[in-house]
């Protein structure tokens, strides 16, 4: 499974305006400074974090963005599944119940799921303030 440079990098805009989150609101051009991501790139990304309630923006002089909710309300999994879409390894577990005329015969199936229970419960035991404390960079290197 690799995750695309969207998923990645709205999972490290989301990390940045958590570590220089003071309440006000952040100019797009700071962080695309901050993570040597273009700000054209960062255009693309916004608005997907926007609709997803996970910022808010403002224009003007003073403008940006800035997180709707404290560092701590954020799974790296609900980051990364708007960016990303679905993350499921295999494109039958999308569907809630399977779909996939040979789920009940499929002697993989309990191995794929049993990827993504694991894909599911790591991603989502981290939080956005857990990335961005300092220690956490340190001690996983």
């Amino acid at each position: 499974m690799k995750f695309s440079t969207r998923g990645r990098y709205a999972l490290r805009v989301m990390m940045d305006m958590a570590a220089n989150n003071t309440g006000e609101y952040i100019p797009l051009k700071d962080i695309s400074s901050r993570q040597t991501i273009s700000v054209k790139y960062l255009e693309q990304i916004m608005p997907l974090l926007t609709r997803a309630g996970f910022v808010s923006s403002s224009r003007g002089n003073n403008g940006g963005y800035k997180l709707a909710r404290k560092p701590d309300q954020y799974t790296v999994g609900e980051i990364l599944r708007t960016a990303e879409g679905s993350l499921a390894p295999i494109a039958c577990l999308d569907d809630e119940p399977n779909q996939c005329p040979r789920s009940t015969q499929c002697e993989t199936l309990a191995f794929w799921e049993g990827l993504w229970k694991v894909i599911n419960e790591y991603i989502d035991s981290y939080t956005l303030a857990d990335l961005a404390a300092p220690p956490f960079y340190a001690q996983n290197i």
